[in-house]
């Protein structure tokens, strides 16, 4: 029987609580999880892929070395399409994770074009949890540059991470 790879793609700028929900729960769904982090320059990212890989993977082994998710979990950056990336991979299911009725129209999209790329790629959409769904990494960067209080919407090395860059712009 083959492995069942997942993977669960993002820019993560900034990782936030409600990517770390996603990522428990598609733990689950497969016998891995690549935590893949897009390049994506196009939006103008606030840390460097290197950065927010570094970040991501961090706190996937916290999850590993406390029990949390029992799945081994990969972090790698990509900067090629999703389903080349995939592929490359042997991923056979996406997972996305869906805030409100507003994601799910780009994300249908998403989907679609990735099916028709590549046949026998799976996307799967997990809703965010209830005290999750509000919480959009752009939002966090806002709060951040007005020096408001982060720290329920993000990891503490996040939060340290963003004081730091922050500090370095003033």
């Amino acid at each position: 029987m083959s492995r069942r790879i997942v993977i669960y793609p993002g820019t993560f700028d900034p990782l936030t609580f409600g990517h770390m929900d996603i990522i428990e729960r598609a733990a689950r769904l497969g016998d891995e999880l690549i935590v893949a982090v897009a390049s994506n320059t196009g939006k103008g990212p606030l840390l460097s892929v290197e950065e927010r890989t570094e970040l991501v993977a961090a706190e996937c082994r916290r999850l590993n070395e406390d029990g949390t998710v029992t799945t081994p979990v990969r972090v790698l950056n990509f900067a090629n399409l999703l389903t080349d990336f995939a592929h490359d991979q042997g991923a056979s299911i996406i997972v996305r994770g869906l805030r409100a009725v507003s994601d799910f129209e780009i994300e249908f999209q998403m989907a679609s074009i990735n099916k028709r790329l590549h046949g026998d790629l799976e996307t799967v959409f997990l809703m965010a949890a209830e005290h999750q769904h509000f919480v959009a990494s752009r939002f966090v960067k806002e709060v951040n540059r007005y020096g408001g209080d982060i720290s329920s919407f993000v990891p503490a090395s996040v939060v340290r991470r963003l004081k730091e860059l922050s500090s370095t712009n003033d």
